[in-house]
């Protein structure tokens, strides 16, 4: 059986045509095929380029999101590093710690003394292993602006710092010393941290203690109760005060 040349039909196999004409009469559309509903926006078929840039703006606001999200961070981080700044100035290595904090803010200018510290050695006496009563103190140097003083002992030795025996505040700003077992007239006391708003007399253990007087210079009355928590009290004198002066003291078992 041979084959037609060129189309392979057998003789006897009647040529198929050209076929059906399958295009639209006039003035019918061309039917489109159907969009996957996630090719659409809307009701809009997205093709090609358009479909990723739909897709960029469907994921607009998830990043405007995760920017607001970034924000917030930031501004818990702000206000995280600002407290830190309030704690360091009340910790120890700021306002009843080491000078190196504090003399960046307030100016260490003033003078401590006290007769009863002979070679800075704290007497018995005003320990928790004599009569307890708070030693005299003198100090000078107080600088213009002054408004009132603030008094604060603590121990530079305790395992658990601060550790705080005595804050006295709203002291007259003219006021230059403070007599033994005494409080200036007007002025008030915090907390300690044993909890009472009195002298604590320290009670030396497990070796030598540094104990530390200082006074600060404030610019202006705190005007809290007398008996206000510990922690009140410092940041409070903290924003307040302007300059200080030191004696430290130390005392063995």
């Amino acid at each position: 059986m041979g084959l037609t040349a060129g189309r392979g039909y057998p003789p006897s196999t009647p040529h198929p045509g050209p076929g059906p004409d399958l295009r639209p009469p006039p003035g019918h559309p061309v039917p489109r095929p159907a969009q996957h509903p996630r090719d659409r926006v809307g009701s809009r078929p997205v093709r090609g380029p358009d479909r990723v840039r739909s897709a960029s703006v469907s994921r607009a606001p998830q990043r405007r999101g995760h920017r607001g999200t970034g924000r917030r961070v930031l501004r818990r981080v702000r206000a995280g590093a600002a407290a830190l700044t309030v704690i360091t100035l009340v910790s120890g290595c700021g306002l009843v710690g080491g000078p190196t904090t504090i003399a960046a803010n307030v100016p260490d200018q003033m003078t401590v003394t006290s007769q009863v510290f002979n070679q800075h050695l704290f007497p018995r006496a005003y320990t928790c292993h004599g009569a307890g009563q708070s030693p005299s103190l003198h100090w000078s140097g107080a600088p213009q602006g002054t408004k009132s003083l603030a008094l604060l002992v603590d121990d530079a030795s305790a395992p658990i710092q601060p550790y705080i025996y005595w804050i006295v505040f709203d002291i007259g700003s003219q006021t230059t010393g403070i007599q033994a077992g005494q409080v200036p007239p007007g002025a008030r006391q915090a907390d300690n941290s044993k909890g009472t708003n009195r002298y604590d007399p320290p009670c030396p253990v497990n070796g030598l203690h540094t104990y530390r007087f200082t006074v600060y210079a404030l610019s202006r009355s705190l005007s809290l109760p007398d008996g206000v928590a510990m922690k009140t009290a410092w940041s409070a004198i903290a924003q307040a005060a302007i300059a200080r002066g030191r004696l430290q003291t130390t005392a063995s078992p």
